[in-house]
């Protein structure tokens, strides 16, 4: 399949969590929907997939969930799929972890929860990536998903230089272009963005054992499976340096307005 070819992938945008450190702005509000320069943090996201050529979207919900549903004007499909498509923005659709579980699944839970409509498909690759962060330049580039679909890796993670408030970092990135879960002996660990690419293998046997759908609502988060992908050489990594901000204080939010 040439690059070309490649459908351009669907992607996920995790907006579940609670955001306790925000409140009290979160008391009322979910943090996805807090404004940044004049619209909701997800609002950035979803017109910067747009730019990228991805035209489905998945947002999973748990904390004041009907808010952001309500915020893109939620209208039940055929069947009862949610689902909204708004001019020439991606098609909208949800998973009310909130709703079918009565609380968040975290991130490998989320993912796993709707990974049959995210990758229905043995091979298929994905974005995933948090509602909480402000990065307004990332490009969502479809050669470089396209490339990633064809290099066999398991995932293709964004790297940022580390703030204030991280300043150990997450991972490393090797002279090979893989993630390593220890900084170079030659360079820095650098904190993970929450934007990454993955392939459906890395959420099935035997890297994960949460069944596709997760049936039973099993909350898991990302990490631990990541490093042990990491540790397996199946791990890509890139340094994004531009505009990033992961909005997790209000005295952060404030700083960017």
């Amino acid at each position: 399949m040439t690059l070309d070819a490649c459908p351009a992938p669907r992607a996920l945008i995790l907006a579940a969590g609670r955001g306790e450190r925000m409140r009290p702005l979160t008391d009322h509000t979910p943090k996805p929907l807090l404004r940044v320069r004049g619209q909701p943090l997800l609002q950035w996201w979803v017109d910067a997939l747009a730019r990228g050529g991805v035209r489905e979207v998945l947002v999973n919900t748990a904390w004041l969930g009907e808010q952001i549903e309500d915020y893109f004007g939620l209208q039940p499909g055929p069947g009862g799929c949610e689902q909204l498509s708004i001019n020439d923005r991606p098609t909208i659709r949800f998973s009310s972890e909130g709703r079918d579980f009565g609380h968040a699944l975290e991130t490998a839970g989320g993912i796993a929860r709707v990974l049959p409509w995210l990758a229905p498909a043995a091979g298929d690759v994905f974005w995933v990536l948090a509602g909480d962060i402000f990065a307004p330049g990332f490009v969502f580039d479809p050669e470089v998903a396209a490339r990633f679909a064809a290099s066999g890796r398991l995932a293709q993670l964004w790297l940022v230089p580390n703030p204030p408030h991280h300043p150990a970092g997450d991972f490393g990135i090797g002279a090979d272009g893989l993630a390593l879960n220890e900084a170079p002996a030659d360079g820095p660990r650098w904190t993970f963005s929450t934007v990454g690419l993955y392939r459906r293998a890395l959420f099935e046997p035997p890297w994960c054992d949460i069944a596709p759908g997760n049936p039973q609502g099993t909350a898991a988060p990302l990490a631990p499976l990541l490093r042990r992908a990491i540790a397996a050489g199946q791990v890509g990594a890139r340094l994004y340096t531009g505009a990033w901000t992961d909005v997790g204080t209000p005295e952060r939010l404030a700083a960017l307005q």
